[in-house]
């Protein structure tokens, strides 16, 4: 079984810590994402478990090992990286078998497991070439065929599409995922790209300065944040936070706007609470153009300052309670700079947030 657990653990560099005292556990076969802005600790994070940095303190196991002090080729684990790291010089063949020849295996075992991790990558057609010759999408497919090769206990994927293209990085998302499900092992994988973790991810783990700010699977997080970054980080276009206050049973805008505080989080508010009123765009559409909902709505007329159109939808920028939001039209039409819109907001989809802590008021 290849389980990971993290215990407590913390990274320092000198006296500036960096990772304090997070503490996680991945299950056997599950794929687990970890997410968050430059500098938030996701690759240290990563590192460690792959015994690339050492832990100032707390433990990890891998399985049923205590692994702080092994070197990382004793981990039984395979990393990915974002650079590739092949061999310009070997062909993709050799690239595939290098780690195994290393490692002393037979000639015949060598040849299995290359020929099994071809198949699976779709490399048969490509093994005479070298690096030079592949498709930054191929190249990515031989680092992860090398990984393949060692059937280790756990994947570790260090923001492995960051290098490629919008097209191919969604090609390369379907084929990330379309392995794991080949190949059944633990998978745990760092970006910075929310989208890919929404997509890829059994459960995402949303980081911030070196803190886990939330764990969940993708629809968890996305639906239920448990603070404002959550919020503002998970989803694109990201969730509109407006500052506001409970009064008398609305949620009062600082443009003198109000809505009718929603029914379900009607008892988590104080009246007189600062609060920060969170919808995201789909969920804030002209009337005529969004999606049918029968639950608690408010309408407002909002002046559309930009409109991007994008095929099946299109973006309407504007002010609420002041501050720059985003809504959603779908089926669109023509909408100019300047036109005066009823938006729908469906309360039933909306989120409060305390505004001194950041927190949801339904925690």
């Amino acid at each position: 079984m290849s389980e990971i657990k993290l215990t407590n653990v913390v990274k320092r560099y000198g006296r500036v810590e960096v990772v304090h005292g997070i503490n996680l556990e991945i299950a056997h076969n599950e794929f687990v994402v970890l997410v968050g802005p430059s500098g938030c600790g996701k690759s240290t994070t990563l590192r460690m478990i792959a015994g690339l940095e050492e832990i100032s303190d707390g433990e990890i196991h891998i399985g049923d090992a205590l692994v702080n002090d092994l070197p990382p080729r004793k981990r039984n684990i395979s990393m990915v990286f974002q650079n590739y790291a092949l061999y310009p010089h070997m062909s993709v063949r050799e690239n595939l078998g290098f780690g195994l020849k290393i490692a002393k295996q037979s000639e015949a075992m060598i040849e299995e497991r290359v020929g099994e991790a071809a198949e699976i990558l779709g490399l048969s057609e490509l093994m005479d070439r070298t690096p030079a010759e592949l498709s930054g999408g191929q190249r990515q497919r031989v680092a992860m065929g090398r990984a393949i090769v060692r059937h280790p206990e756990a994947f570790l994927f260090d923001e492995p599409l960051s290098n490629l293209d919008a097209k191919l990085r969604v090609q390369m998302r379907t084929e990330i995922k379309k392995l794991h499900s080949k190949v059944k092992t633990t998978v745990v994988y760092v970006t910075h790209d929310q989208v890919e973790a929404m997509t890829l991810a059994d459960r995402i783990v949303v980081m911030k300065d070196g803190y886990i700010e939330q764990v969940g699977t993708p629809m968890e997080v996305f639906n239920h944040p448990v603070n404002t970054f959550v919020a503002s980080f998970i989803g694109s276009p990201p969730m509109n936070l407006i500052p506001a206050r409970v009064e008398s049973g609305k949620v009062k805008l600082a443009d003198g706007a109000s809505v009718p505080v929603p029914n379900r989080l009607a008892d988590k508010v104080r009246d007189g609470q600062d609060v920060i009123f969170g919808l995201r765009p789909d969920d804030m559409t002209p009337e005529g153009h969004g999606i049918n909902d029968t639950g608690q709505v408010a309408t407002l007329e909002l002046t559309v300052d930009l409109a991007e159109l994008l095929g099946t939808e299109t973006l309407l920028y504007t002010q609420l309670g002041g501050q720059d939001a985003l809504g959603k039209m779908f089926d669109p039409r023509d909408v100019a700079a300047g036109e005066t819109l009823r938006f729908r907001l469906s309360l039933d989809k909306a989120h409060l947030f305390d505004a001194t802590s950041g927190k949801s008021v339904r925690l």
